[in-house]
């Protein structure tokens, strides 16, 4: 039985017993690197995780596992208050799945770390970078209280990168810029600007950028959404 007193070894241990073939199968058609996988959903995990509750130390140590659902787990219970810029930048070293990168991102947000984000785009490793602007899209949701001139601010970070072709780059871009434009009237007004910037640009992966989040942001939903929020 899993529990607040169970240590990294025990979850592993535990983790090891949901072992699925099947899905791990059917995680490769998502993209999902499954070298390490054992097939256990995240719902699945999540449930888990507030089985077992928060717990900093034992999530370092998961994370050592290299168990891909031992580092979900790790993400889901750390402490973001506890999580420095040097234990986040150690992880995003070893960051080699996008469901891993998009699951650290928003605990990366949750604590507080968005400076990180400049560094993060211009490393050129594509989960690296696709881990900053990952935060972004995180940070325009859910950083409700924060101005929106700190999202604002990352418009030209989001320019600069709209022409990285690479798959998990390109769609992390087009979501941090989605999302900044969903947040309100003021902020969709200046991210439907460059949308329609990047729209025309000679870049191919940058023109498919802009249009994809000028069709978003023009839809009749996303604008009733913003005018709602003012």
């Amino acid at each position: 039985m899993i529990g607040p007193s169970s240590s990294a070894a025990d979850l592993i241990a535990h983790l090891r017993t949901l072992r699925s073939e099947e899905a791990i199968t059917g995680m490769r058609r998502f993209g999902i690197v499954t070298d390490t996988a054992l097939g256990i959903s995240n719902p699945a995990m999540q449930a888990i995780a507030r089985k077992v509750k928060r717990d900093h130390t034992r999530a370092l140590e998961l994370w050592k596992s290299d168990i891909r659902e031992a580092r979900l787990l790790a993400l889901y219970t750390a402490d973001p208050k506890q999580l420095t810029q040097t234990q986040a930048r150690k992880w995003a070293d070893d960051f080699r799945s996008w469901e891993i990168v998009d699951t650290a991102a928003d605990l990366f947000v949750k604590a507080g770390l968005l400076p990180l984000i400049p560094d993060m785009a211009a490393d050129d490793r594509e989960f690296v970078r696709r881990t900053a602007f990952a935060m972004i899209a995180s940070a325009a949701v859910h950083m409700k209280t924060e101005p929106d001139e700190t999202l604002i601010g990352f418009l030209p970070l989001i320019e600069r990168h709209a022409n990285d072709p690479r798959n998990f780059v390109r769609k992390a871009v087009n979501w941090a810029l989605r999302n900044i434009g969903k947040r309100n009237q003021h902020c969709h007004a200046l991210a439907f600007k460059l949308a329609e910037r990047l729209a025309a640009d000679a870049d191919k992966t940058a023109r498919w950028i802009g249009k994809d989040a000028a069709r978003e942001l023009t839809s009749e939903k996303i604008l009733a959404r913003v005018q709602k929020k003012g």
